[in-house]
């Protein structure tokens, strides 16, 4: 059996990729986040595109019928609150209002 390795980043085949989408990777993207595959030089990313090619996607479908409301209504909405990292406190030297 012939490997065909398509990026050579992270050792990720053809056959790896297309195993992703059959199981519902749509996207380069959603690959990535399956195999780590085009995230690290990205040289990889249009041979993923070409692979996964135009074939049955259901978000895509939703999008090519002019369905786009379910599309973003399908979005993941993040409802975390924004966290406040505060700023380390200053322990040496003297501030400005001392040097003057």
């Amino acid at each position: 059996m012939n490997r065909v390795y398509v990026c050579s980043c992270f050792g990720i085949t053809d056959k790896q990729v297309k195993e992703h989408a059959e199981a519902g990777a749509c996207t380069p993207r959603q690959i990535a986040s399956a195999t780590k595959a085009g995230t690290d030089c990205g040289s990889c990313v249009r041979t993923i595109q070409g692979l996964l090619g135009r074939g049955a996607c259901p978000r895509r479908e939703l999008l090519d019928t002019g369905r786009a409301a379910a599309v973003l209504a399908a979005e993941p909405v993040l409802t975390a609150e924004p966290v406040l990292i505060a700023e380390p406190a200053l322990t040496a030297g003297p501030m400005l209002a001392d040097v003057a």
